[in-house]
């Protein structure tokens, strides 16, 4: 009995780390990738934060720690964001950020918050997987074989996706 016990407290402990591991691997860039969608930091920060809690619970609920763990975190997040937009639908968050350097820069700081705005428009607008595309190579900078294994699809196929992607995105952003 005593042995059993030592060796669940072993899993546990082992799980533990795996989770602090995860956390630590994932934290900076799931929030660069919230925050490229959101253009908002605290609005990323709670993104990051309230995905941990979710993967946390699913996690409590004995689902176990197998598979793409970091492609199951990514689609939380993702998830969260488009949660985010269909509820509050956000008219500008450019008003929401101040100048960083209010110097003469301003208006030059103006016009690229601008741009990324409209960015990140054109990107919501997109359908989901094209936005995971897209996202994933251009801000995340992953290579077409992480993308594909996230998506669960054919390397050949996240290549014509992002292809049908950046065809839309140039109709949406011109």
């Amino acid at each position: 009995m005593r042995m059993r016990t030592q060796q669940v407290n072993k899993n546990t402990q082992m799980d533990r780390n795996r989770l602090r591991s995860l956390y630590e691997e994932n934290n900076a860039g799931m929030y660069r990738y919230a925050y490229r969608l959101l253009g908002n930091r605290e609005l990323a920060e709670e993104c990051v934060s309230e995905t941990f809690t979710r993967f946390l619970k699913v996690v409590q609920r004995g689902k176990k720690l197998d598979g793409n763990i970091k492609a199951y975190l990514y689609r939380m997040a993702h998830n969260w964001i488009v949660d985010y937009y269909r509820k509050e639908k956000p008219e500008d968050t450019l008003l929401d950020h101040t100048l960083s350097d209010p110097g003469e820069h301003a208006e030059n700081h103006i016009l690229a918050k601008q741009q990324q705005e409209k960015l990140r428009k054109a990107l919501i607008k997109l359908p989901e997987e094209q936005r995971m595309v897209i996202a994933l190579r251009f801000l995340e900078e992953w290579s077409h074989d992480r993308v594909a294994e996230f998506l669960g699809k054919s390397i050949e196929s996240t290549r014509a996706l992002q292809y049908r992607a950046l065809v839309n995105l140039r109709k949406r952003f011109s």
